[in-house]
């Protein structure tokens, strides 16, 4: 092989080493844009929430009074403090039951 020659090949192996490496830096460039970024999170959670979901029916058709009770257990957490006004407006109403102090008494 004559010296021209091994220099043509040489500079057809570095003009392809020097695609591949111009399409692998696409490649990377496109994977790390901040609109496929944002996609691949929206996918990643979309695809977590309906697992979530799908798990979450699937052991209340297993377990369904376990799973109400948690239920009826979050909703009086999450009112208790009407639930707490409401007690002590009773009690106090049953416990005072004197009649010179009347609820709708102005004096």
């Amino acid at each position: 092989m004559s010296e021209e020659q091994a220099y043509r090949d040489a500079v057809g192996r570095a003009d392809a080493a020097r695609a591949r490496l111009r399409d692998s830096a696409e490649a990377a460039k496109a994977r790390v844009a901040p609109a496929r970024l944002k996609q691949d999170a929206k996918d990643k959670i979309k695809g977590a929430a309906l697992n979530a979901v799908a798990k979450g029916a699937a052991q209340a058709r297993e377990r369904p009074y376990a799973i109400g009770g948690a239920v009826v257990a979050l909703g009086i957490y999450l009112a208790r403090r009407p639930l707490l006004n409401l007690f002590q407006r009773l009690y106090v109403r049953f416990a005072e039951t004197h009649p010179e102090h009347s609820e709708t008494d102005d004096g």
